[in-house]
């Protein structure tokens, strides 16, 4: 074995292990958050808001039904929507209602 070739299980472990501890934190947070549909304005939306959107502030209109905020754990709900059947936030995409 060459000295090159005993060196590289180290450092594939040294990444691997960096990689692990990177994501802990993003991990720890998300815990605490959840994904509310229809509360982000314009722009302001957090990444993937779907169909029409390609990643965080791509929302085209204030409450977009498919944008979602990343919010505290058990806020969503509670947290204004002019577009929602509800009139507050949804843990899930919905499509607006058509009136009249």
């Amino acid at each position: 074995m060459t000295q090159a070739t005993t060196k590289l299980p180290a450092i594939a472990l040294a990444l691997a292990l960096g990689a692990a501890f990177t994501a802990l934190p993003a991990a720890a947070q998300s815990a605490d958050k959840e994904h509310c549909y229809g509360v982000a304005l314009k722009g302001k939306n957090d990444c993937a808001a779907g169909p029409g959107t390609t990643c965080a502030g791509t929302s085209k209109v204030d409450y977009q039904p498919n944008a979602w905020k990343m919010v505290p754990k058990g806020t969503c709900e509670k947290t204004v929507s002019k577009t929602s059947p509800t009139g507050y936030g949804q843990l899930k995409e919905f499509k607006v209602e058509k009136k009249g």
